[in-house]
């Protein structure tokens, strides 16, 4: 049975064009939960590392002509992904379920969320005023329209009619130009969503209409107006008591245990959600998760490994997409010897990635060499050919060696113990570095000390994870430019940079592609670390559900899922 909302009509515009041209079709990610999407305020508002940065050295200012969006309505034709209810409308209605999720939430406050995690949860509360879809295109959320003036500096908001907040305040003007100075950097000097640092001045116009002034034209800017509306003056209070637009408002949370969600009864999406209730329970272990799962204890869980999903197959729905991410060995670049480019790539050449796909994910990943995702068509290289896709041991010990390591080394590889597929895929590689004398160890990790001691804190050999994408290529880029707060594994190249920067400031589409091509080989050629695969996301899900949709970026979207039993 399919539920009928408003149409829904694909945005347009002067700058976003080619971002939409290039929509990433299905799927969610996988990871150890790290978002890409940098909440640091450390890089400068004129050469900023968020992935959605593409600044050019446009300065003339025109105000007289402005190119309109089409007015994106809330909704779309919506129903059941992959069956029917069977019954009237009305029994779509009622119910909680629980999703098990793999790791902790690291903050409730949407602007200092850091793990992606975390942020395929709040999807659920939060909104921006504008939001992703799951076929790879922006619709308007908290705005109802906007424009972007032809020289790209000046973006012009309608706010939607009577969208509330959890706490039943309607959104105003007020709400919206605080939210965005609070992320920009505009109330503090601190930058929350480094892209947004961009913006020079946040004005009314009127009670229905916001005004964003930027430095910069930016093709790709858009995509960091995601950034969540919260009520005016409400930042620190987030974390103790988040209020989103989103279809569930917040209940409870509990460290190490979950958060539960209740049903929104004034979202602005006329319809949704069909649940009373879900709770994201935190399961701490691959064989836990089976285990709830065929008990019935969980509802639905993401990122199986293929030997979870075999044993699953019969009693649930087992769902296989493509994913917004890519997993990588990633090599700590200011670490010995991982510091020499031969010794990175002579693991790149030892790795054996049709092995390592076959056997943690089925078959079902897609094989990568750099950090770009296919899917991003008119941008992405396949550069497999460089180091192949199988191993070749006799060129990697002809490198270790010319490296001065010809009897190998002892090197740890950090993974969070909770994504099973990324240990498995540790297990596998362990295996393969034996063959050219490379004793690896695993260290299992929790995921709040992954991100102290790895990501933020660099202290670390190796490490196993998968970083996530938005709808933009240089979502991913930027982060290995050399002073990205964001650059973990500290990767050092100043061509790298230098073309950066130029991909960033081209509006033309096809010299944009031809930068970003350009970033991926280099990244390749120095082996910035061993990129294995964007993998296919695996999904288990109980047959009294209907409704899931996959997205091509990082969430768990809970408002079209309902109960068929």
């Amino acid at each position: 049975m399919k539920r009928s909302f408003h149409g829904k009509k694909s945005l347009c515009g002067f700058l976003v064009t080619a971002l939409l041209a290039m929509a990433v079709l299905g799927g969610c990610a996988d990871g150890t939960g790290e978002s890409s999407e940098d909440n640091s305020s450390k890089e400068s508002t004129t050469e900023s590392t968020q992935p959605d940065s593409g600044q050019s050295d446009a300065s003339t200012e025109s105000n007289d002509s402005e190119e309109s969006t089409e007015a994106q309505e809330s909704g779309e034709e919506s129903g059941s992904e992959g069956g029917s209810a069977s019954g009237q409308a009305g029994d779509m209605y009622g119910g909680s379920i629980v999703v098990g999720v793999q790791q902790d939430i690291d903050s409730l406050d949407p602007h200092k969320a850091t793990a992606a995690g975390t942020k395929e949860i709040i999807f659920n509360i939060f909104e921006g005023l504008v939001k992703p879809d799951e076929n790879g295109n922006l619709i308007n959320a908290v705005a109802s329209d906007y424009t972007i003036s032809e020289d790209g500096l000046v973006y012009t908001f309608t706010l939607r009619d009577n969208v509330k907040f959890h706490n039943g305040n309607v959104v105003t003007a007020e709400d919206v130009k605080y939210s965005l100075e609070r992320v920009s950097g505009l109330l503090d000097g601190t930058p929350l969503i480094s892209t947004l640092s961009t913006i020079k001045s946040v004005d009314i116009l009127d009670e229905k209409t916001v005004q964003v002034t930027v430095e910069n034209a930016n093709t790709e800017l858009i995509y960091s107006f995601v950034a969540a509306i919260i009520p005016a003056g409400s930042g620190e209070d987030e974390t103790a008591d988040p209020i989103g637009t989103g279809p569930f408002s917040f209940v409870s949370y509990k460290p190490q245990q979950g958060i539960v969600l209740a049903k929104n009864p004034d979202y602005w999406q006329e319809g949704l959600p069909y649940l009373d209730q879900v709770e994201f329970k935190i399961i701490n272990s691959a064989d836990t998760a089976l285990l709830e799962l065929q008990g019935g204890t969980i509802d639905f869980y993401a990122y199986l490994t293929d030997s979870q999903a075999q044993a699953l197959q019969g009693s649930h729905q087992v769902i296989s997409s493509p994913t917004n991410m890519v997993q990588a060995l990633f090599l700590n670049n200011a670490v010995e010897p991982l510091n020499d480019v031969r010794v990175r790539q002579a693991i790149s050449y030892a790795l054996d990635k049709e092995s390592i796909n076959d056997f943690v994910g089925g078959g079902n990943g897609t094989l990568l060499s750099s950090a770009m995702l296919p899917t991003l068509k008119e941008y992405y290289v396949d550069l497999n050919d460089t180091y192949g896709t199988t191993a070749n041991v006799e060129k990697a010990k002809e490198l270790m060696a010319e490296a001065g390591y010809a009897d190998g080394f002892d090197m740890e590889i950090a993974i969070v113990s909770t994504y099973e597929f990324h240990m498995q895929t540790g297990e596998v590689i362990v295996e393969q570095l034996k063959e050219i004398g490379i004793n690896a160890t695993i260290k299992g990790m929790e995921n709040s000390s992954w991100l102290d001691e790895v990501y933020n804190g660099r202290q670390f050999d190796a490490t196993i994870t998968a970083l996530t994408c938005d709808m933009t290529p240089g979502y991913l880029m930027n982060r290995f430019q050399t002073d990205s707060s964001k650059n973990f594994i500290n990767f050092q190249s100043a061509e790298y940079d230098e073309i950066y920067a130029k991909a960033q400031a081209a509006l033309d589409p096809d010299e944009k592609a031809g930068y970003y091509k350009e970033l991926q080989k280099i990244l390749c050629d120095q082996a910035g670390s061993v990129f294995i695969q964007a993998p296919a996301n695996q999904t288990a899900i109980s047959s009294k559900l209907e409704g899931y949709k996959f997205y091509p970026v990082y969430v768990q979207d809970m408002s079209t899922v309902y109960i068929t039993e």
